[in-house]
């Protein structure tokens, strides 16, 4: 405490000492604050270029940035009023709404049912996801590859609790794979790309005929309703990026690559298998979150049936 104490007087008086003028927080009319994730590339090249920033700034607005392994601890964020700007996949919005988070959606992707997977490694004997039954999968609980496993146990026709979902965060699961303390993993990209580099597997199924894989552009109510300007002008800004990056995937990955960790090819061979595009929450959508939703009720996944369009937001 006395550490950060210092850090902050230090951060203070450095403008004075220059001669510079000081910006007082209390001038701000706000922060977007914002959970992003590896696989977020739209939120990291607006962070890289401080595009957001520059939009905001007229408004009175701050922009602060946080990363988040996935999708359900960023929404455990959004609970806790500590980000008020997320990005995920379609499931971990369900586990929100259902444990009475004032979640919103302000924008949807299009789908994108090729990234991510649920596979093994290449020396396993599964073959299938039949094959599963009595084995241990590791998946990120409430994430969207828990939507994937979900859906292809059932086409498979197995009941989910033929298997044993091991439910682990990405580097967890991660390393639980490769020591083969699970026997397969639901994950998605860049994730499954970096594994597929590292580790010889064998995918078993994508989303594909399964699930939609959308991502989703969230918020909170009180933010959404106090804030709209905010909102709508941070969705235009993730509306233009996303867009660009179709015809410019080499050098999005170049210029991402160390901000995720990851080398440029690995990243080019997710971006090779996604789908671009993001707009609004369309009835279609709501049809397709109602479902996943009463779905995930019935199984006991989540613990009470939700209503989805009481999260819409116009």
């Amino acid at each position: 405490m006395k550490r950060r104490y210092l850090l902050q007087s230090a951060a203070i008086a450095a403008p004075v000492a220059l001669g510079l003028p000081v910006i007082s927080r209390a001038a701000s009319a706000g922060t977007l604050k914002i959970g992003y994730q590896k696989g977020s590339t739209s939120l990291l090249l607006l962070k890289n270029r401080k595009l957001l920033e520059q939009k905001l700034a007229p408004l009175g607005y701050d922009v602060s940035w946080a990363l988040f392994p996935s999708g359900p601890p960023m929404l455990e964020a959004l609970s806790a009023n500590a980000v008020n700007f997320a990005f995920t996949g379609e499931t971990p919005p369900i586990f929100a709404q259902a444990s009475g988070t004032p979640v919103v959606y302000a924008a949807a992707s299009v789908k994108h049912p090729h990234e991510e997977a649920l596979f093994v490694k290449a020396s396993s004997p599964i073959t299938s996801v039949a094959e599963l039954k009595g084995k241990q999968v590791a998946v990120q609980k409430g994430s969207s590859a828990h939507h994937l496993l979900v859906a292809a146990v059932l086409k498979a026709g197995l009941a989910y609790s033929d298997i044993s979902p091991v439910y682990l965060a990405p580097a967890d699961a991660r390393a639980a794979f490769q020591s083969g303390a699970v026997d397969a993993w639901a994950i998605w990209d860049p994730f499954w790309a970096a594994e597929q580099a590292a580790t010889p597997t064998r995918t078993l199924t994508d989303a594909a005929g399964l699930v939609p894989n959308r991502n989703f552009y969230l918020s909170r109510r009180d933010f959404a309703e106090r804030s709209a300007d905010v909102l709508n002008a941070a969705v235009a800004q993730v509306e233009a990026i996303d867009s660009w990056i179709p015809a410019n995937k080499a050098a999005v990955a170049t210029e991402i690559s160390p901000s995720v960790g990851l080398p440029a090819p690995v990243l080019l061979n997710s971006f090779n298998r996604a789908a671009y595009g993001v707009g609004k929450f369309t009835p279609d959508i709501l049809a397709d979150q109602q479902a996943l939703a009463d779905l995930f009720y019935k199984l006991n996944l989540i613990p009470t049936p939700i209503n989805v369009s009481d999260a819409a937001w116009s």
